[in-house]
């Protein structure tokens, strides 16, 4: 007899986690669902429809067998870096848990617990040493069979490698200018790329040394110690990639220009908002040609681009409040820009920002180079909630803002960070863009 064999002829992951767990109730993890591609094959997308949906998955269907099975009892958990990029009807049929990023604490923990010691040991410059191993020898034969793992068992220590230089280390400088300068993203998988690019090459100098090899000059040892530290960093990772968290480091700032505070995904960042007046010139018979314009440039999205028309309107209105005489807006085109233009941008949390930088402008003052805001403006004036709080803040910290204003409704939000994230900052919180305008004109902090 001749037999037919299709390639890929067998069942489904779904189908194929229920047998490898024997289990009808197993965890199953989706890893980067916002990934999903879509071809000539099919849409998975439309396929997890039916697996996700609580209504349908009780009969689930795998093609390969063609008999309905019950998934109603597994538990699907997916990740996702952004939401934006899951379909709607998917995500209706998922509970989203929002886990922000690793700040600097966590990162440097994580480095010198897991991954030092890790690449150390892949890189040959370190061996593991198990202390529950001896004791795990003189168990009976009986508990052989016993896989199970004691929680309070010592922790596994790590002691240098034979012919490797006592003083060989990586020390906590180090790690802090390279989640510093070098690595800003929410994980810490460039952290252990650089990490592990550090051990290459002082495993590669080690052996060239005892070796007597030659080194080309990138490779070789240029400083006279085995000690990682800042000083040297540049050495193993070359020059950094971030240079400084502030465009502008006198204080004040320059007339119409403000600092706000943004959600990227290397965490948060500053951002700086910069406007310019172009005085309007006169026509033939002397009279001013054009109107009261905004420009904007900076690669924004729709949704930024309408924020920057609202920020216009309200400025345009407080401007008559506060000074009635005072016709800027409309003698005066105004060219707002968000630099680095090469990176796009969008959302409305730069909205008081926005407001603030124009009235900076019309009323020729400047503002505290120290101060930093966040938040959506309505067209009234009224402050609204933003998301992204805990990475706002790092950014704030890392640029070493005193004074952050926020909405009232995110008080909540920075409320639950962590003391060391909190302290020494001044937090001042809006409901209107009245209590923004005090703190930026008027007064130095207002609670």
């Amino acid at each position: 007899e001749n037999f037919i064999v299709f390639i890929g002829a067998m069942p489904g992951k779904i189908i194929q986690c229920l047998k490898s767990t024997g289990s009808t109730n197993p965890l199953v993890l989706i890893d980067e669902i916002d990934k999903l591609g879509r071809d000539y094959r099919g849409d998975p997308a439309s396929a997890l429809l039916e697996v996700l949906d609580p209504s349908q998955n009780y009969t689930f269907r795998d093609h390969f067998i063609d008999a309905p099975v019950d998934i109603s009892k597994v538990l699907f958990m997916c990740t996702a870096n952004e939401l934006d990029r899951i379909p709607g009807p998917l995500l209706d049929r998922m509970e989203v848990i929002r886990l922000s990023g690793y700040d600097v604490p966590e990162k440097l923990e994580i480095a010198e617990k897991y991954l030092v010691p890790k690449s150390m040991v892949n890189s040959g410059l370190m061996v593991k040493q198990d202390l529950s191993e001896e004791k795990k020898e003189d168990e009976d034969a009986d508990s052989e069979g016993t896989n199970k793992m004691d929680p309070l068992a010592p922790q596994p220590t790590y002691h240098l490698a034979e012919r490797v230089p006592p003083s060989l280390s990586i020390r906590r400088s180090a790690l802090e200018s390279l989640v510093r300068w070098y690595c800003r993203e929410a994980g810490v998988r460039n952290l252990s790329k650089k990490i592990e690019k550090i051990t290459r090459l002082l495993s590669l100098q080690v052996v060239a040394e005892e070796e007597g090899a030659q080194l080309t000059e990138k490779s070789k040892r240029k400083s006279d110690t085995w000690e990682v530290s800042s000083d040297n960093l540049h050495e193993y990772v070359g020059k950094p990639i971030f240079t400084s968290d502030r465009l502008y480091e006198k204080d004040p700032l320059p007339h119409g220009i403000v600092m706000g505070l943004a959600w990227t995904s290397m965490g948060g960042s500053a951002l700086y908002i910069e406007t310019q007046g172009i005085k309007r010139g006169l026509d033939a018979e002397g009279k001013p040609r054009g109107g009261g314009t905004l420009n904007v440039t900076g690669q924004l999205g729709d949704v930024m681009k309408e924020s920057t028309q609202i920020a216009y309107t309200v400025a345009r209105a407080r401007l008559a409040e506060i000074a009635p005489d005072n016709s800027f807006f409309d003698d005066t085109d105004v060219h707002m820009h968000v630099p680095e233009g090469a990176t796009p941008k969008d959302g409305p949390s730069a909205g008081i920002t926005m407001v603030t930088a124009m009235l900076s402008l019309a009323l020729d003052r400047s503002i505290k180079s120290d101060l930093a805001m966040t938040g959506e403006i309505s067209l009234t004036g009224k402050v609204l909630a933003v998301g992204g709080i805990k990475e706002k803040t790092m950014a704030a910290r890392r640029a070493g803002i005193k004074t952050i204003v926020l909405p009232e409704d995110c008080r909540r939000d920075f409320d639950e960070l962590p003391d060391y994230l909190k302290e020494g900052l001044d937090v001042c919180y809006a409901t209107d863009y009245s209590i923004v305008y005090d703190v930026a004109f008027v007064t130095d902090s207002v609670k």
